[in-house]
Parts: structure tokens; C-alpha cells; sequence
């Protein structure tokens, strides 16, 4: 048998602990929340993204009486992004959400789909992207997308194959 341990760094800062980019972002997810359309949940996510020459894109999550007809903020941002901005570089995304007029006092993390979605486009860019996951108590940051989802899936393992005879 073996085993092996797998960590992730998770850095917390207070607001006064961030540079004044990791400060905008988070603003702009805060901001973003107000556009979601959540009227079966409650729970209003916002998302920004951080590309290479500074745009911000905003997403939201949008859900629909038909529930897995919605789509998560993340995914939102990410996939407007991709057909608006084909190529284009994500350096980081800041993660917000609220329900019943107050933001989340702790920070949470994107869902398993959209770690997915958001490892792909990291895979396929090249280059990590930052999260921040914002919440009343402080924000968690990390420095990759795959550090949220370390055992990944990505199009490396749909060419690893056993070709010993």
C-alpha cells in the first residue's frame, strides 16, 4: 500500500491585508451579486475575473424554475468570457455571495462543475488563476485553481494511456 498526503495553501487576509487589485476585485464580485437572479434560493453569487490587461468581467448565477437549467456565476463569467474574448488570459477570479441582504460571513468556494470549468480554461491558458473567496471574516486566497481541486481531470489524462505490450 501507499499513501501520500495532499495539502492546499490557503492564505487569509483581513481587507486591510489586501493590495488595492485584490480590493477592486472583490468589490467588483460584491458588486455582482446584485445581478444575480435567484429567486428560488436566495443565494445571490457574484463573480469577477481578472484578465491579463485588466478588464474586470462580472457573472452571476442565474437559476430557472427548471432547476438545472440554471448556470452558476463562475461558469457565467467564464464562458461569456470565452466567447467574447477568445484567448485571452484570466489572471484571477473573486468570489462573492449573499443572502437576505448580508453577505456570506465565511468564504465559499465554487462548486465542483465550475472547479471543472475553471481548471479547463486554467489548463488550457497555461498560467494559474488566482482565487479569492471572499467572505465578512476575511478572504481566502489561493494561487491556482487547481489547488482546489488537486486530484483534476484534465485533457493530460485523456492521452495517458498503457501502451505496454
Amino acid at each position: 500500500m501507499r499513501e501520500y498526503e495532499i495539502r492546499t495553501r490557503v492564505v487569509v487576509l483581513d481587507e486591510q491585508e489586501q493590495n488595492a487589485t485584490e480590493r477592486e476585485l472583490i468589490s467588483a464580485a460584491r458588486r455582482a451579486t446584485e445581478s444575480s437572479y435567484s429567486p428560488y434560493s436566495h443565494f445571490q453569487v457574484g463573480v469577477a475575473l481578472r484578465l491579463q490587461d485588466g478588464e474586470i468581467i462580472l457573472g452571476s448565477n442565474q437559476e430557472n424554475a427548471s432547476y438545472p437549467v440554471g448556470t452558476c456565476a463562475e461558469r457565467t463569467a467564464l464562458f461569456w468570457c470565452g466567447a467574447n474574448r477568445p484567448g485571452t488570459v484570466i489572471t484571477a477570479i473573486a468570489i462573492a455571495a449573499q443572502t437576505g441582504g448580508r453577505f456570506t460571513t465565511d468564504p465559499i468556494p465554487p462548486c465542483g462543475m465550475c472547479r471543472q470549468a475553471l481548471l479547463e480554461v486554467e489548463h488550457r491558458q497555461g498560467t494559474p488563476i488566482r482565487v479569492l473567496l471572499y467572505g465578512e471574516n476575511g478572504t481566502h486566497c489561493i494561487n491556482s485553481v487547481r489547488d482546489l481541486i488537486p486530484l483534476s481531470f484534465d485533457s493530460d489524462n485523456m492521452e495517458t494511456c498503457n501502451t505496454q505490450t
